[in-house]
């Protein structure tokens, strides 16, 4: 059997290191990894999964918000990954979104985001940390919680956004301590996930490679 190839976006700038990390985990499980770049999405690429990971914030026009912090936004990778996850979604292809991955998944669906975190957070820290710290509450009934195999877990935590209202066809999965959403998911499709934590910096702990693991099985399965 061929080797299920898997569509990774990222980082136009700077740092490669989350696209390579999951393009590790996507070679460990039998996948092929296929880094795409701005540009990429005019083009044909035969490919049977997506992984679209962190990165800047997303522009709030694309939810038809105003602008509440300071710009940060990367235009070429919203057009790009706008045409990704429209794409997977209309070919029913399985798709991982880590960070602002799922926040653009949920933007996709009709979704909006909370641009800025800090007044929301009580029980949870402002820092960002590569370490698995936060504490995430998984919904017992999820697709997440299954894979997982938990109802509590540790993440990491490099956002400043998040979900705000949840897009159509989306449902909440996971959240933590102050109540915001961690991970979203699409019940009734083959592999439809988004987190917003980063995994990719987490392989050394078993259950967070099974969302990768799981990616590549369901690309497997694709005609």
């Amino acid at each position: 059997m061929s080797k299920p190839v898997i569509a990774i976006t990222g980082p136009t700038k700077g740092a490669v290191g989350p696209r390579f990390l999951v393009a590790q985990a996507v070679r460990y499980y039998g996948g092929e990894p296929l880094q795409l770049k701005p540009g990429d999405e005019t083009k044909h690429h035969g490919y049977q999964g997506v992984v679209v990971t962190g990165g800047h914030d997303i522009d709030p026009v694309l939810y038809a918000a105003e602008p509440e912090v300071k710009p940060k936004y990367d235009a070429a990778r919203d057009t790009l990954e706008t045409a990704i996850i429209d794409d997977a979604l209309a070919r029913e292809l399985p798709l991982l979104g880590i960070c602002r991955g799922a926040q653009l998944l949920n933007v996709r669906c009709g979704g909006n985001l909370f641009q800025d975190l800090k007044s929301r957070r009580k029980l949870t820290s402002n820092r960002r940390t590569l370490l698995p710290l936060k504490t995430l509450c998984l919904e017992p009934d999820s697709h997440l919680a299954r894979l997982l195999g938990v109802e509590r877990g540790k993440i990491n935590s490099l956002h400043n956004q998040a979900i705000d209202q949840v897009g159509k066809g989306l449902v909440i999965s996971a959240r933590d301590l102050d109540n915001i959403t961690q991970a979203i998911e699409a019940p009734g499709r083959r592999f439809v996930m988004g987190v917003q934590w980063h995994p990719e910096f987490l392989l050394f702990m078993h259950r967070q490679r099974r969302l990768f693991k799981a990616l590549v099985t369901a690309a497997r399965e694709v005609g």
